[in-house]
């Protein structure tokens, strides 16, 4: 668990799983296992096995030590909803985001799938953020699937942004985070694909959070659109008890 995090819309984050398998485009430059494969065969580090998937159960208490509130990023070296995670290990995260109400949780999936086939079996109080990841057209449906789950508040990352989100509907959606990829091999963002999500976002009443432009690194292209950062977070932030 990291107490503090360079994510602009968390301030946190949480790992009871680490490593994951790519399934779509959106994985092919994945800063995730860049970084932990940097350590793979360390004897003792916890990335020891690189990006191969591994579970966690004494990480299951971290957050109820942290007595002061924060937003925290569950799962950012992985995805919850992995094909591999038990869903008895599923039912225990969110057991734990359930008696940690003074924190509010983000969870964000490729996985919608296995997300949805679970989501009736799982509780959801105010303070969990339900998010899919679409990274272009081809993605959209994942929306879909996300509008059936009864979270409190749901949200889109288009991040890295590959391509124009054509067809999405944001009913729904109360948030959408919108972001280029970065890395030496990032594939660039059009200035038409942003600007179209926040239109789109300022006529349907959704918060939008323009991330990054990207480029080499994260900062590189900075953050400013149309001469403007635009930081909204969901208006039922409050409901969470943030």
């Amino acid at each position: 668990m990291a107490d503090g995090s360079a994510i602009e819309w968390t301030e946190a984050t949480w790992n009871p799983v680490t490593g994951c398998d790519q399934v779509s485009p959106g994985c092919a430059h994945c800063y995730a296992k860049t970084f932990a494969e940097r350590w793979r065969g360390i004897p003792g580090h916890p990335y020891e096995q690189g990006f191969a998937l591994r579970i966690w159960p004494e990480r299951l208490d971290q957050p109820l030590r942290w007595r002061r509130p924060r937003t925290i990023f569950v799962n950012s070296m992985s995805d919850l909803f992995h094909e591999d995670i038990p869903d008895s290990f599923i039912s225990e995260v969110f057991a734990v985001m359930e008696k940690a109400d003074w924190h509010v949780f983000q969870v964000l999936t490729k996985r919608h799938e296995r997300l949805l086939e679970l989501s009736d079996s799982l509780p959801w109080p105010p303070n969990v953020w339900m998010g899919v990841s679409i990274e272009n057209r081809r993605f959209v449906h994942r929306a879909d699937f996300l509008r059936d789950v009864p979270a409190n508040v749901r949200f889109i990352s288009a991040e890295p942004l590959l391509g124009p989100l054509d067809g999405l509907s944001l009913e729904g959606i109360d948030w959408l985070i919108a972001g280029g990829e970065s890395g030496p091999y990032h594939r660039p963002v059009s200035g038409t694909w942003i600007t179209d999500l926040r239109d789109q976002c300022d006529a349907e009443n959704v918060a939008f959070f323009f991330k990054q432009w990207g480029g080499r690194t994260p900062k590189a292209g900075g953050r400013e659109l149309d001469g403007r950062t635009y930081d909204a977070m969901p208006a039922r932030l409050a409901l969470a008890g943030a």
